[in-house]
């Protein structure tokens, strides 16, 4: 347990000590790479709202009734599926409808870590722990375990679902904005 906590803890670390503004180890600062993780002034939800491709997360994030928690104050990371990820496998299932609401805002919680995470803090916090996994927990108490393949970013949930970190992240004035190519959580089938 100490272990799981400690490498959940470890990319937490990392960004409050580069909150402090120091340098790296070498006493250099981040200069131009600085300049360019800036945030926006928009919310992790107009960050959403903004993104082409992840119209079903946003209806999902709707469904659930969790839209405020992207505008409130954060920092979140919000690792997005984009619209292909909802129906890999043939398992689409609608998470806008209203009766799966409970649904919709577990799914979206799995997808959800708490503190601000750029794809910088993570490799970081691999490399700090000699290139081995690193977990954190998600808002649905879940943990996601992230590790390097080659110079992607890979992301594995508890329950074997498995993606990785693509496109832009984009960063907001309440978080991290991650799109991910898979849902880290199967939403169940709802009876017939």
């Amino acid at each position: 347990m100490r272990i799981i906590m400690r490498r959940a803890l470890t990319p937490l670390a990392v960004l409050l000590l580069a909150a402090c503004g120091g340098g790296d180890e070498d006493g250099k600062t981040g200069g131009d790479a600085a300049e360019q993780t800036q945030p926006s002034s928009q919310t992790l939800a107009a960050t959403l709202q903004g993104e082409d491709g992840f119209g079903t997360l946003r209806e999902t994030a709707t469904n659930a009734g969790l839209t405020s928690v992207l505008e409130g104050v954060g920092p979140y990371t919000v690792f997005a599926p984009a619209d292909a990820a909802f129906t890999a496998g043939g398992t689409a299932t609608d998470l806008t409808d209203e009766s799966l609401r409970a649904q919709s805002a577990a799914l979206l919680r799995a997808h959800i870590v708490p503190g601000a995470l750029t794809r910088e803090d993570i490799v970081a916090a691999i490399e700090r722990d000699g290139g081995g996994d690193v977990q954190m927990r998600t808002m649905a108490n879940t943990l996601l375990t992230f590790s390097r393949d080659g110079e992607a970013i890979v992301v594995s949930a508890e329950n074997g679902a498995r993606g990785r970190l693509t496109g832009e992240e984009r960063l907001a004035s309440n978080g991290v904005f991650q799109p991910v190519d898979a849902l880290l959580v199967r939403p169940e089938t709802p009876p017939a």
